[in-house]
């Protein structure tokens, strides 16, 4: 993670879709808006009609809803959820077209070859969205040693977001590896018909931090083995 050192690799450079595992980046750009200040934990931000309108994993924002930052940064992190990825990238950039601007300017100036975005949530898109496997872990990397909270939010198995109201809601991780092995603590599950399962993992053991990245597995099964053996 560190060093960036390739250790293991195979058809690291194909451009494949994503999926939610695009949301690294977004929460890459989300992280280093919190360290400039531009968003706190505990600030609230509104819910737009556009936000709320998002399909696909999500916390059933309605409009006009007030969240804390904090509780959208753990419902990307932890349920992947695109309603909450909007609602913050609207509130860094304005729109989520803005912000996507930013993402592939951020792809640029991290040398990513084989990187475009064209949404920030990794919600199936007509127009050219994709990685590759190295392009990923660098970016994995990048978000794992500027922002390591990141890791904080993402090695929770579940969590409540709207606690001590009628409705709270059970955040559950999509990434069930950090339930069965705890040293691994991140970082983003990608799902959609055309990208099939996808993972960007993390664990730290004996003071070396690794990544892995798996994409276009057919089974959750292959998923998880490949992820284990690497």
């Amino acid at each position: 993670a560190n060093t960036k050192t390739v250790l293991k690799q195979s058809l690291s450079d194909a451009r494949l879709e994503m999926a939610s595992m695009t949301k690294v980046m977004s929460l890459l750009l989300i992280f280093e808006a919190i360290e400039e200040g531009r968003l706190t934990l505990n600030q609230e931000l509104i819910c737009s009609e556009y936000a709320a309108s998002k399909g696909g994993s999500q916390i059933f924002l309605e409009v006009g809803e007030k969240m804390k930052v904090d509780d959208l940064v753990k419902s990307v992190c932890i349920a992947s959820a695109n309603d909450a990825t909007i609602v913050l990238a609207e509130a860094i950039s304005g729109t989520e077209k803005t912000f996507v601007e930013r993402m592939n300017q951020k792809a640029s100036e991290l040398n990513l070859k084989n990187t475009i975005y064209a949404n920030a949530t990794g919600l199936p898109i007509s127009e050219k969205h994709f990685t590759s496997a190295y392009d990923m872990a660098i970016v994995a990397s990048e978000i794992i040693n500027k922002y390591p909270k990141v890791l904080e939010y993402s090695s929770l198995y579940e969590d409540y977001i709207r606690k001590d109201t009628p409705k709270q809601f059970w955040l559950v991780n999509t990434n069930k590896l950090i339930k069965t092995h705890p040293e691994i603590d991140g970082l983003k599950t990608g799902w959609t018909e055309a990208a099939r399962y996808c993972l960007t993992a993390t664990q730290e053991k004996n003071g070396m931090r690794l990544i892995s990245v798996v994409m276009g597995s057919n089974t959750v099964k292959d998923r998880t083995e490949k992820t284990l053996e690497l």
